[in-house]
């Protein structure tokens, strides 16, 4: 049982997200999904009336981790003040993840960082990444790159 499980707040795609993200890690699946009352007799808030019947939490799970998706309205994006690392075995995992997670208006960002098209931040990363940064000169090698190279450190 997971102790910590992200809750990520969308405005109105948690369910596409959820697909997009389930394209991207292939072992992943939806493990629930849960709506919005239809009416207000039924337990809808009045300022919900946008939501009547429409998903409200998506359950998914990709590489072994648990998150939920809930439609909640544009009140809140989210911020490079939380991102997920993705340890990659190798170069062609970070190519793998980087074109997948930058496709369709992602945007690349600086040191393997990036935000995929639903504003998410990732950091796609050498599974060594600690032995990498001893090296001299890892530090502005790597403020010079956006995907990370392994061969240039």
């Amino acid at each position: 049982m997971h102790k910590i499980i992200p809750n990520l707040w969308f405005d109105g795609n948690a369910k596409e997200a959820a697909d997009f993200y389930l394209s991207v890690f292939k072992d992943g699946k939806v493990t629930g999904i849960t709506y919005y009352p239809a009416t207000e007799a039924d337990g809808l808030a009045p300022f919900q009336k946008d939501f009547a019947g429409k998903v409200l939490t998506v359950e998914f799970e990709i590489l072994g981790m648990r998150f939920i998706g809930i439609n909640a309205g544009p009140q809140f994006k989210f911020t490079e003040a939380v991102s997920f690392m993705i340890p990659c075995k190798d170069q062609a995992e970070i190519d793998c993840y980087w074109t997948a997670l930058t496709a369709n208006g992602g945007q690349e960002s600086v040191c393997g960082w990036l935000k995929d098209q639903f504003g998410l931040s990732w950091q796609i990363c050498p599974e060594n990444w600690e032995e990498l940064n001893q090296r001299p000169g890892a530090f502005r090698k790597l403020m010079g790159m956006k995907k990370i190279r392994i061969a240039d450190f």
